[in-house]
């Protein structure tokens, strides 16, 4: 960012909503608010295997009240970590509010069947609030040795039937949870400033997880919605929501918000090689945030934007926002896509790129060459973004590195050891170069990130669910 004292004034303000804009927002929270999930949770997917074909039951998990493994409203669980391996295809498990660690505080669950995970409920599952004051947080420690696989990874494609054959089918839904991987980070100092991706016996630290908050792999002909979900403090190298479909399969991503996250905010993947036009996996990704996405690592050259899309899938892309990420707002890898009234604001290198041509957003009508011709509305807008002036003056004040200056400032010495090695024909040993930054994914709080995703700006982005 050029100007950062302009930075610091314009992510610290609140952008204030018109009264038409409110009456859009009132109809939009109405249509995806948990009111549809049972519509949207029942298994009505017709290419569906036997194996992934089964009813399913409704699981309870309660930080609170949980005790045993009967996860029933009575007598819920304490974690979905301690009933993981007694859910069955088409399980449907509602996680009341509080913070969840996962069995034995690993910080990783790990599901191999297609079920729904739906958070923000109070404890008696009758009323839900995700954002507010029912927030159901998945997180975990940096105790040594944890896992540092994603915080939520449902992976059901090498599920098979009896015949050997693999399941596919069904449906994938995870609704109404926040994915906070701050406390399972290791930070240079503790000081929380800038994160290290090595792992520390000497102080007992895990290296931070190098993982989405949400990452799902699908069968064949397995669709997949992720919604109303928040991921923070991730440090992946893909995407801290990451959704993989195969042939014959739709996912949508509707009404998330990323915040602080390296990699990409939303990582739109395909599994299907194939070239039979009906069989492409096809995305809808709507009404979604992603601000602050870092790059992988300092002085990398990858990672850094809003969404990431594979080649060989099909996608609709409407009303998101793709804000000040270190690279770009929305990198096409090959996918042919509808483009519509999205906003690209504050990102370093391009708005829009595809595949290595990069672009402004009042461009892309004009050079893009993978969107179709009914796309349009895009823009690029200043907005004021209301996260926590605390944070906002970290970022502010952040140093950038870049691989040219690394090596730039890295020159052989004249020591007795190169003039040896210079003799015999090696390469020289050059001075150590600082390559870590002093500021790098330093530590956002839920209390200081959410404000940020409670938009929307002119009818585009996140918004706080309904409460009901």
């Amino acid at each position: 960012m050029k100007n950062i004292k302009g930075i610091i004034c314009v992510i610290c303000c609140l952008f204030a909503s018109n009264h038409t804009e409110a009456q859009f927002l009132k109809k939009l929270k109405d249509k995806v608010s948990g009111k549809n999930t049972t519509a949207t949770t029942s298994n009505t997917n017709p290419n569906t295997s036997t194996n992934f074909a089964n009813q399913g039951r409704d699981w309870y998990v309660s930080k609170t009240k949980g005790r045993g493994k009967k996860g029933t409203k009575e007598m819920p669980a304490k974690d979905l970590g301690n009933i993981i391996h007694l859910l069955k295809p088409n399980d449907r498990v509602h996680i009341a509010n509080g913070t969840y660690m996962s069995k034995g505080k690993r910080g990783s669950d790990e599901i191999n069947v297609p079920v729904s995970i739906i958070g923000g409920y109070d404890n008696s599952f009758e009323k839900r609030d995700p954002w507010g004051s029912l927030k159901t947080i998945f997180t975990g420690t940096n105790e040594y040795l944890k896992l540092t696989t994603p915080r939520l990874y449902i992976r059901t494609d090498q599920q098979r039937e009896k015949n050997n054959q693999k399941s596919f089918g069904s449906q994938i839904l995870v609704d109404g949870i926040i994915f906070d991987n701050g406390p399972r980070n290791r930070y240079h100092k503790d000081k929380n400033l800038a994160i290290r991706r090595k792992a520390s016996p000497v102080t007992q630290q895990n290296p931070s997880p190098e993982s989405g908050g949400i990452v799902i792999v699908a069968s064949k002909f397995t669709n997949v919605v992720v919604q109303n979900c928040v991921v923070m403090n991730t440090a992946p190298t893909e995407g801290a929501i990451s959704v993989r479909i195969f042939h014959g399969a739709k996912a949508l991503i509707q009404n998330n918000f990323c915040i602080n996250n390296t990699g990409y905010g939303i990582h739109a993947r395909t599994g299907y090689m194939g070239t039979d036009q009906k069989m492409i996996p096809h995305f809808v990704i709507r009404h979604n945030t992603t601000l602050f996405n870092w790059k992988h690592d300092p002085i990398a050259s990858y990672g850094g934007s809003g969404l990431a899309l594979d080649q060989n899938l099909t996608a609709d892309i409407d009303n998101n926002v793709f804000g000040f990420s270190h690279l770009g707002g929305l990198y096409n890898k090959g996918a042919k896509i509808n483009l519509n009234n999205n906003m690209f604001t504050g990102n370093s290198k391009y708005d829009y790129k595809e595949i290595n041509d990069a672009m402004a957003a009042e461009d892309i009508i004009d050079e893009a060459s993978l969107i179709s011709d009914e796309s349009d509305g895009n823009e690029t807008a200043l907005i004021k973004i209301a996260v926590a002036e605390r944070w906002a003056n970290i970022y502010g004040n952040r140093k950038e590195l870049s691989r040219a200056q690394v090596d730039a400032a890295a020159s052989a010495n004249n020591s007795a050891a190169n003039q040896l090695r210079s003799m015999l024909g090696l390469n020289l040993k050059g001075n150590t170069v600082k390559m870590d930054a002093e500021i790098f994914l330093p530590l956002i709080t839920i209390e200081e990130a959410l404000p940020a995703g409670a938009g929307p700006w002119n009818g585009k982005g996140s918004f706080t669910p309904k409460a009901q």
